[in-house]
């Protein structure tokens, strides 16, 4: 496994590192290092190879293209010193960016099978983030890029499918490729967990990444409308980003210190467990041209876990959702949310059918029924090796 990510962090690839080694295979993983974290772990049997340092704060192209052109420097150097000790069967480079891929080219070389996991569409990202232009050189040389890191791999995993539309129709071949969403992991996400008991307070969370297509300043916003209404609820934020600062700018302005806690990013581990305990989700995205198509796994895992959700009303979240899994607010309008938060406080029997029925969706939709089709793949791919 190869990821520009904090892997302690990351259910997705923890999730197939971990099934790999449940079933007998060996699995290392090049990752970012933490300043608390050793340089080489091993965590539940997966050797973790922490390269290069990072912090969530690029405020411009340059610094967060130079940090990734190093990472996939360095973590070409460790990936072909790995590969030239112990040869890998196959390599799962994690995507953004999709250029990492190319890190294993001397393994390819040597006969591994490449896959690249497209966990967010990186053009649309990108544009997102820095607001460029679709019509910009930077936008048409990243689908360039795309084209070019999907020929050189042998096969594709995308994220949800509407990317897989995207993709199918100007990067990859649909035979070259599967969608896989990023299913909750049972073992982590369930609602057996959930142990807190009534306090009077009402807690609503949210847990993730800290970029604008997120929408948390939305909700930031729409918890000071409701605030006097309802004194005894606190909105929690858990996570790390571009916009920390700003978020943070904004709660004091507001003077929300002592109702909205911004917390730092948490070990998966222990935010399943925070996530269990609160009373209500927000997912308060924005529906631009990334965060509408970008799958929130926040959501599976608050269904997971018997928490139910306030949901902004993107296109990707109304194709795998309905009025009876979660509670949908207008994207980018912190008075429909604000209503939205009131109405789920307010009405147990709304929470309390929105909970019922995701249990029944998520039961479908876990990580138990999806692994064996990852298992399939990584077998088909490595066998067809020899």
């Amino acid at each position: 496994m190869l990821a520009y990510a904090f892997y302690e962090n990351d259910n997705r690839i923890m999730r197939y590192a971990e099934a790999l080694v449940a079933r007998g295979d060996q699995v290392d993983v090049i990752s970012l290092m933490r300043n608390d974290k050793a340089p080489i772990e091993v965590i539940n049997g997966v050797r973790v190879h922490r390269i290069q340092k990072r912090e969530i704060n690029e405020r411009g192209k340059l610094c967060y293209l130079k940090r990734m052109v190093g990472f996939l420097v360095r973590s070409s150097f460790v990936l072909t010193k790995q590969h030239m000790s112990q040869p890998y069967d196959l390599i799962h480079v994690h995507s953004v960016p999709d250029f990492e891929v190319f890190a294993a080219l001397f393994a390819k070389i040597k006969g591994a099978k490449i896959i690249l996991d497209i966990h967010d569409i990186v053009p649309e990202f990108y544009t997102s983030k820095f607001g460029v232009s679709k019509d910009s050189i930077v936008f048409k040389a990243l689908k360039k890029v795309e084209q070019s890191s999907t020929s050189f791999s042998d096969h594709v995993i995308i994220a949800n499918h509407l990317w897989e539309k995207v993709l199918t129709e100007r990067s990859v071949a649909t035979e070259k490729c599967s969608t896989y969403l990023n299913y909750p992991d049972s073992r982590l996400f369930n609602a057996s967990m959930r142990t807190r008991k009534a306090d009077g307070r009402v807690v609503m969370i949210y847990p993730g990444s800290l970029n604008w297509h997120q929408g948390v300043d939305i909700a930031v916003k729409a918890f000071n409308i409701i605030k006097d209404q309802v004194p005894e609820a606190e909105f929690h934020i858990y996570g790390d980003g571009s916009s920390r600062e700003q978020l943070a700018q904004l709660i004091k302005e507001m003077s929300l210190q002592d109702r909205v806690i911004l917390h730092g990013i948490m070990p998966i581990y222990d935010i399943a467990q925070i996530m269990a305990n609160a009373d209500i989700g927000i997912v308060p995205k924005r529906d631009d041209s990334f965060g509408g198509e970008a799958f929130s796994t926040k959501i599976f895992e608050f269904m997971a876990l018997g928490v139910p959700v306030v949901a902004a009303s993107t296109r990707i979240d109304k194709y795998y959702f309905n009025d009876s899994l979660v509670k949908f607010f207008r994207s980018g309008d912190e008075h429909s949310l604000a209503d939205a938060m009131l109405e789920m406080i307010h009405n147990d029997a709304l929470r309390k059918k929105l909970v019922e029925n995701s249990f029944t969706y998520i039961a479908k939709q876990s990580w138990d029924v999806k692994r064996k089709d990852y298992f399939n793949l990584v077998d088909k791919l490595v066998q067809g090796n020899s």
